[in-house]
Parts: structure tokens; sequence; C-alpha cells
């Protein structure tokens, strides 16, 4: 009964290091996140008006994806140095019209 005692509690003692180790990741990869989105707002503030970013804002409620693509646009645009000036809101909605426009542009052809 001894020997069994000695292995149930190894056992536990293994699940419990995994269970942490688990925990540790999903923790860190949280932190990971949040840096991420803190510096994506960060990147946002600096490059759109008050306004423009109300805007988005607006957008993400109704149309998330749309508001996500716009964001990595700028942000990538920011990031290698081609947005060297603030955007306003009508640049803005210039900028949502023509991504909209190509996701409405659909062909068909018929044969």
């Amino acid at each position: 009964m001894d020997e069994e005692d000695k292995e149930l509690e190894e056992i536990r003692r293994r699940k419990m290091a995994q269970l942490l180790a688990e925990q540790a990741r999903a923790e860190e990869e949280e932190e990971k996140e949040k840096a991420v989105k803190e510096e994506k707002s960060r990147i946002l503030r600096q490059y759109l008006t008050t306004e423009a970013r109300q805007r988005l804002a607006n957008v993400r409620l109704v149309k998330p994806e749309l508001a996500e693509a716009v964001e990595n646009q700028i942000i990538y645009l920011a990031q290698i140095g081609r947005l060297n000036r603030i955007i306003t809101d009508d640049e803005l909605k210039m900028l949502l019209s023509k991504l909209t426009e190509k996701s409405r542009d659909i062909k068909i052809e018929r044969r």
C-alpha cells in the first residue's frame, strides 16, 4: 500500500506542476496581448484626431472587422514611416468608404 501512495502522490505532484506551468503560460500570453493592445492604442492616439478615434470606435460597434482592418492599415503605415501626419475625421471617412467599396464590388458573370 505504501508504494501505491507514493506513486499517487507523485502523479498528483506532476499534475499540479503541469497546471501551474499552464497557468503561467496563460498569464504570460495575456500580458503580451495587453501590451499589444496598449501599443496599438498608443499609435492610434498619436496618428488620429479625437473625432477620428471616436468615429473608429463607432465603426467598431457596427463592423468590428472593418475597424480592425483600418486600424491595422494605419498602424502598418505608421510603423514603416509612411504616415507622417495626423489623420482627420474626413480622411478617415474616405478611408472607410474606400474599404467598404472594395467589399461591395462583387462581380457576377453569367455564361
